[in-house]
């Protein structure tokens, strides 16, 4: 299943189920059978599969941004709670809460840039009035999403 053919409109659900299913695994949000990722968090420059240009990504500060809110602060709050109820001493965070703060906000960066990827593309997410810049700086009058 891909999301290539113009005719073929997703439902909101189908459309979710497909941004989460290609950016968990990092598969093309088009195709559904190209890499997304060339290394852990760089983007390639194109699918191998269906020749996708990734150059209308711009998950910019936002992986980090939901890795930090939505997994960081309840970790803290644990190790928060480890100090107030137990009180061990410094080298039992080093060696406890350290790794498993370091793990638990970078492990899902990759998902979470590639759910981004996805959605920008499947949701055509571009900022207001740039498809006119865009035909300027690559020589073209197509959209972004129209490749």
């Amino acid at each position: 299943m891909g999301i290539d053919n113009e005719n073929e409109q997703l439902s909101g659900d189908a459309k979710f189920r497909w941004i989460l299913r290609s950016g968990w695994y990092g598969l093309c949000p088009r195709c559904g059978k190209g890499r997304m990722f060339r290394s852990w968090l760089r983007i390639t420059d194109r699918c191998e599969c269906c020749g996708l240009d990734y150059r209308f990504a711009a998950p910019d500060d936002g992986p980090a941004f939901f890795s930090l809110c939505v997994i960081a602060l309840p970790l803290i709050a644990i190790v928060v709670w480890i100090e107030l109820a137990f009180a061990p001493p410094w080298w039992v965070h080093l060696l406890t809460s350290m790794p498993i703060m370091a793990a638990g906000t970078l492990l899902p960066l990759r998902p979470i840039k590639g759910w981004l990827v996805a959605s920008q593309f499947v949701n055509r997410a571009q900022e207001a009035g740039t498809q006119r810049l865009w035909g300027q700086l690559h020589g073209t009058d197509r959209n972004d999403f129209d490749q």
